[in-house]
């Protein structure tokens, strides 16, 4: 169907809902918007009428932002040189691509706004409206996005006993639905990736046209006029997966063109068990509410204003897992967005550059596995350059507060450490930053194409005849793996290394524009 979201819906700009009675006008709570000041310009972009109100309220502290003109990449007419950075394509596509522009537009569509503008085009309503009080169902393409108005959820007869997740035919025909249009073989022929981390399939496929309004409060035991963003959440205890997660409620974000944080995170676990979560605080820069869970409404009949099932953490061709990125393009608008996006909520400071030091930060897993064998010799070794400043950290949750944690990464000019998913820390490092993953133990792609998303240089170990390994690995069912054991690394070749990521930070733009600002002294050819 063609039929689109009314304007005050698709637009309503939940950031900005707030509204506050002084001197006797109406003016915005300008401080919900709460993003980084780089961002405002896109956000009025996508928001023109906010952009208006700042223009005659002398209280908005963003006037300097109405000046520029900014777009994120998926609106009409945006301009390439008006996007937030580009992204660059200098090495060979190994055969993907016949030619350098399609290289960079494969990179754009897969892994970088492009990627919201694909979603955004394959929206398609399911379920109609007829009236501003009616209903609405609207999807991406085989349900990875969905976004409702006015819906009905009815927990009554939900089965959450045993440990299943994600249970198909959780909620079955009528216990799902809307008062709306429904395009039942519309919707049907969306099932190609039902699968529980891959689509929303299972949770909409039995989403009924109802004969009743479902926020008439007689068919509601509990009413839901906040947003509400529904979550199937990836592990909780590993960074790397979890983080998944994060990026693409980032991204959902876009889609919907709200960033607010006065909604509600509800995770949809079929289940009873907990979820354990060692990277909970990150969700402080999505929600200023407590997770909650659909267990919560057990045995309830739920009726919910708006609502969003953003995109997953295991969707194929998705953000950043199960990712085919192609090979030879680095920078991810996306991704250096949304690195911003979260340092600013979670309130992480920038403390550098430190002078004429390089910070230097290596990553002790402290594991049974992975570890470096000679790691002091290393750091010793390090330590005997004075233009190094060198830390070692163990990041565990016991030991250092997560927020803790981001924020010695996000001040590392160069991060260090052997495969794992602590490696996922190099998200929150500064744009000129650089990350040394020692060995990728037959890895060799997935550190590094996270690298290539956030723009950060990456270098791994070259020479295998400098570097030794413990043994031949001891994986619990697949016998002799590279991952299962230790390494030690010959130190000269090691700090060869460790060099080449520091000339990468000092010769860095954004390094040399960020010592400007601290009135650091810069070498007379960089003046």
């Amino acid at each position: 169907m063609s039929m689109r979201w009314p304007f005050w819906w698709l637009y309503h700009s939940l950031t900005l809902t707030l509204l506050l009675f002084t001197n006797g006008y109406h003016s915005y709570d300008w401080a919900s918007i709460n993003l980084p000041v780089l961002h405002v310009p896109y956000y009025f972009t996508n928001n023109p009428h906010v952009a208006d109100l700042c223009r005659t309220d002398e209280s908005c502290p963003y006037k300097s932002a109405l000046s520029e003109d900014r777009c994120w990449g998926y609106e009409q007419d945006c301009p390439v040189t008006n996007r937030l950075s580009q992204p660059t394509c200098p090495d060979p596509s190994r055969g993907w691509a016949q030619a350098k522009e399609d290289q960079l537009a494969q990179f754009w569509k897969g892994a970088d706004f492009g990627y919201v503008l694909e979603r955004r085009n394959e929206m398609t309503v399911y379920c109609a409206p007829e009236t501003e009080e009616d209903s609405l169902l609207e999807c991406a393409k085989y349900a990875r996005y969905c976004r409702a108005k006015n819906i009905y959820l009815d927990f009554r007869k939900a089965d959450f006993s045993g440990t299943e997740n994600f249970k198909d035919d959780f909620l079955k025909s009528g216990e799902i639905g809307g008062h709306c249009r429904l395009d039942s073989s519309g919707l049907k022929s969306q099932s190609e990736h039902k699968y529980a981390l891959q689509s929303w399939y299972s949770e909409v496929e039995h989403f009924t046209s109802l004969p009743f309004r479902p926020l008439d409060s007689k068919n509601c035991d509990v009413i839901i006029d906040k947003p509400v963003m529904f979550m199937k959440l990836d592990a909780g205890v590993n960074m790397f997966h979890h983080y998944c997660d994060f990026i693409n409620f980032y991204t959902s974000q876009h889609l919907n063109n709200s960033f607010t944080q006065d909604m509600y995170m509800i995770n949809w676990d079929t289940s009873m068990r907990p979820y354990n979560d060692l990277f909970k605080e990150t969700f402080d820069a999505f929600t200023s509410h407590p997770m909650q869970y659909i267990k919560d409404f057990q045995n309830k009949r739920v009726c919910i204003k708006d609502a969003v099932f953003p995109l997953l953490p295991r969707m194929r061709w998705g953000m950043f897992y199960n990712m085919p990125l192609i090979p030879g393009c680095y920078s991810s608008s996306l991704f250096q967005a949304f690195s911003a996006h979260l340092v600013h909520r979670l309130h992480i400071p920038q403390e550098g550059p430190l002078g004429e030091k390089i910070r230097i930060t290596l990553l002790d897993r402290d594991t049974k596995y992975r570890n470096v064998m000679n790691q002091n010799e290393l750091v010793a070794a390090l330590k005997t350059v004075g233009e190094y400043d060198v830390r070692v950290v163990v990041y565990k949750y016991r030991e250092l507060p997560f927020l803790e944690q981001v924020k010695v990464s996000h001040n590392s000019d160069v991060f260090i450490s052997m495969h794992g998913a602590g490696l996922t820390h190099m998200l929150f490092q500064p744009d000129w930053g650089a990350v040394i993953e020692l060995f990728h133990c037959g890895d060799p792609n997935c550190y590094l194409d996270l690298a290539r998303l956030r723009g950060l240089k990456y270098f791994t170990w070259e020479k295998m005849d400098k570097l030794t390994q413990e043994d031949e690995g001891h994986h619990p069912q697949l016998g002799a793996h590279q991952k299962f054991t230790n390494y030690g690394f010959e130190i000269v070749e090691f700090m060869r290394l460790v060099a080449m990521a520091a000339d990468h930070v000092r010769s860095h733009p954004a390094f040399i524009a960020a010592k400007r600002s601290c009135n650091h002294s810069l070498p007379k050819d960089e003046l």
